[in-house]
């Protein structure tokens, strides 16, 4: 069982899924980099704010002492569009990445056509001459 496990795990799509899934991971940290650090501020300059921190307030809160707000109920939407956006630019780089491996790799021939074995025909006419033999 041990022999088999190892068998799979080293299989060359496993080991290639997770080397894919790290580089993933790593470029992913990249894009919320850019889009947090470039894409947002430059988006927020529209709306004069920080894009991260637009949000619709449903129900104010009341502030403390500290400053900080309590009971504040909202939908924090600049948040959200900033994930899409993420994953927009995360989903176009991995289809140009696919598009670009699937054009790279070599078109697999055809394999050729089994030899044929003899038709109907002449399998019936060499029925008809054994039967006829006897």
């Amino acid at each position: 069982m041990l022999k088999e496990f190892k068998d799979f795990a080293m299989k060359g799509n496993l080991v290639d899924i997770a080397v894919g899934f790290v580089m993933g991971a790593a470029f992913k940290s990249v894009v919320t980099s850019f889009t947090g650090g470039i894409v947002s501020p430059l988006i927020g300059l529209i709306f004069n704010s920080d894009f991260k921190d637009l949000k619709y307030i449903i129900k104010d809160g009341v502030a403390d002492e500290a400053g900080k707000v309590a009971g504040e109920v909202a939908v924090l939407y600049g948040d959200f569009i900033t994930n899409v956006i993420d994953f927009i630019i995360v989903a176009f780089v991995m289809f140009v990445i696919i598009k670009g491996i699937n054009k790279m790799k070599k078109k697999e021939e055809p394999a050729p056509e089994a030899p044929k074995g003899p038709s109907q025909e002449d399998l019936l006419t060499e029925i008809r001459d054994l039967l006829s033999k006897k």
